[in-house]
């Protein structure tokens, strides 16, 4: 008897899930005896979930960003065909690396026809917190969620203008996927340069996660889980996989005379624009100087010389991204982050100061119980002022 009326919900999150997750729909609902249960059982109504974490730690967060979009375009029509209604389940985390972000926003961005009046979204880690800690935040929360569902309902997002956009877009996203790619899975230093620059190895005995760091005890960046890749970057402040690739993808099609396009695609396309100015929140919040400073210290010197790329790539996308935007600088249409980010500046700083030295000496003297205590600390510390860290 439950068993009749239990909810089927497909979850597609790698980039290669999300490419066929539209003919995965339609092979499903082409089942008979399955579409029949939801329009008796669900009152016709299927609910379809999308991941940001895996997806983005596959291929770069633009590249994910671009691939969600086309994903939930594809599902949209394929329900359509077989006349079932349905609301897009977003597995978003916390950081933009894993889709998060202001949630107006976010509902905003969506293809025009995705939010018909419902949507479902995880709310993780410290963002249960920072949104719904106190009764007053979690109203506004609701507010918030209610009336960006209504307006996107009522009055969708714009679709891109013209097909050339979208074919922009997808030069884009293959350029920044292979440069990031080239980097993380490519690169035979990388895995050990990201154990030394950050303290990802030191996570895993901290136990201040709900999950072990990985999947497998052995194994490369494939093997680990979404939140620490992302986490150990964001107490760096080198927020890397946020941008990475990015800056690659710009440049290629700015070098090719589209920079206008971009800017109109900015102006007037609603998806591009919030994630542009996602990656530009992010660029702000990075710090060149703090980046370094764990590379000079922790980092094998026949390896500082990819911290220094990739450094280099970090300048470059900030500056594409202010092309791109008509900013004179980052965050410059956000001011009151940019307030609240140099405000933190003073308490941040010598935290980064001090875990790297925390790092150094834990990593000559592993039992130390003082040690690893201290670190716990500088970790709450940074991402209490980072945010948006997992």
């Amino acid at each position: 008897m439950y068993f009749n009326r239990l909810r089927v919900v497909p979850l597609f999150e790698t980039v290669k899930d999300l490419r066929e997750a539209g003919s995965v729909i339609r092979r499903l609902l082409s089942i008979d005896w399955y579409r029949d249960h939801v329009i008796k059982n669900h009152n016709g109504h299927q609910e379809v979930m999308v991941g940001y974490s895996d997806s983005g730690k596959d291929a770069g967060r633009f590249t994910a960003a671009w691939e969600l979009y086309k994903a939930q375009e594809d599902v949209v029509a394929a329900c359509n065909e077989y006349g079932i209604k349905i609301t897009l389940f977003h597995g978003r985390g916390g950081s933009i690396g894993r889709g998060g972000g202001p949630t107006y926003l976010a509902i905003q961005s969506q293809p025009p026809g995705s939010v018909m009046g419902s949507l479902r979204s995880t709310e993780q880690g410290e963002m249960v917190q920072a949104k719904f800690g106190l009764p007053q935040m979690a109203v506004r929360q609701l507010e918030i969620y209610t009336t960006a569902v209504l307006l996107a309902t009522l009055r969708p997002p714009q679709p891109p203008r013209e097909q050339k956009w979208r074919n922009l877009m997808d030069d884009i996203s293959n350029l920044s996927c292979r440069s990031y790619r080239s980097t993380v899975y490519e690169n035979p230093e990388f895995l050990t340069y990201f154990n030394e620059a950050t303290p990802q190895a030191e996570l895993g005995f901290l136990n201040i996660g709900s999950r072990p760091t990985r999947r497998k005890s052995s194994g490369g960046i494939g093997q680990l889980r979404a939140i620490p890749w992302i986490f150990a970057w964001t107490q760096t402040r080198f927020v890397l996989p946020a941008w990475l690739g990015v800056g690659a993808g710009l440049k290629g099609v700015c070098d090719k005379g589209h920079t206008e396009d971009l800017r109109a695609m900015y102006r007037e396309w609603p998806f591009f624009q919030s994630t542009v100015d996602l990656i530009e929140m992010v660029l702000g919040k990075a710090d060149i100087p703090i980046a370094k400073h764990y590379d000079d210290v922790l980092v094998s010197e026949s390896r500082r010389g990819l911290g220094a790329e990739m450094r280099r790539e970090l300048l470059t996308t900030g500056n594409y991204v202010l092309q791109v935007t008509g900013h004179e600088k980052l965050s410059a249409n956000n001011r009151s982050l940019r307030r609240l980010i140099e405000s933190r500046l003073p308490y941040l700083n010598p935290m980064n100061i001090l875990q790297v030295e925390i790092l150094k000496r834990l990593r000559c003297d592993e039992d130390n119980h003082k040690l690893r205590d201290a670190l716990l600390i500088t970790i709450n510390g940074i991402a209490a002022g980072m945010r948006n860290t997992g």
